[in-house]
């Protein structure tokens, strides 16, 4: 493995990874001494192998606390869905797998297509910094986006202020909807969230070793494999080509 990589590690022998708690289809708990344990953290660990170092983990609640962490060296990767606006402090590698984002809405709403929600005075609860806050804040022309502190924080912002739509990925929305009685899917999608293993600015060494292992995790089928795995067959993929 090329020693320029390693020579860009924070701390010699260690690869430091910053991990979203927040994303339940890749984090999907935490094991005995700690460790976070899903898809993600396991493409961590077997990163960390493949470049002959130790992994450790540095968890955080909400994706945009971990995109504020490369600000203070916290992390030498972080894996965080790619979105042009953390690309300006954030280098960012080939995304590993995907997830649809769309919304959820009343029974009666009359939305019936995505496109239908822009309009003027429609209220959308949203997860603050996710990765679909901050493409809907570039897209939305008209509608609203209303704010709270992760997913379940923009659910009970939908109900308790009967916002008119609840913006998420789709499997995170489908776990829902139970709770959102006479609530329903909006089918398709207005952006397919990339999560990607991103480096900090200037890493140009460790970036290529990290696409070099993620092409090589794509094509072995081990990414396939953490996906059944971890049981979230159907609501991530493994990413496609950019």
């Amino acid at each position: 493995m090329s020693q320029d990589a390693l020579s860009e590690l924070g701390t010699p022998g260690t690869l430091r990874a910053g991990i979203n708690l927040s994303n339940t289809l890749l984090v999907s708990g935490t094991g005995p001494n700690g460790d976070p344990q899903g898809v993600a953290p396991d493409i961590v660990a077997a990163l960390a192998q493949h470049l002959g170092v130790a992994a450790a983990f540095t968890t955080y609640p909400t994706p945009g606390e971990v995109a504020d962490g490369v600000a203070r060296n916290e992390w030498d990767i972080a894996l965080i869905a790619e979105d042009p606006d953390r690309a300006e402090t954030i280098g960012f590698c080939d995304a590993y797998v995907e997830i649809e984002a769309t919304y959820l809405v009343p029974g009666d709403s009359p939305f019936q297509k995505v496109e239908d929600v822009d309009r003027p005075g429609v209220r959308i609860a949203v997860s603050a910094r996710s990765a679909y806050d901050l493409y809907l804040a570039r897209t939305l022309k008209h509608a609203e986006l209303c704010r709270a502190k992760g997913l379940p924080g923009a659910m009970e912002l939908y109900r308790s202020e009967k916002l008119d739509a609840l913006a998420g990925l789709v499997p995170a929305l489908q776990d829902c909807a139970p709770d959102l009685p006479a609530s329903r899917i909006i089918p398709g999608r207005y952006t397919t969230v990339r999560q990607a293993i991103g480096t900090q600015p200037g890493k140009d060494a460790l970036r290529d070793a990290v696409n070099a292992f993620l092409a090589e995790a794509k094509s072995s089928g081990l990414i396939a494999n953490l996906i059944d795995k971890h049981g979230v067959t159907g609501k991530v993929q493994v990413a496609t080509a950019a």
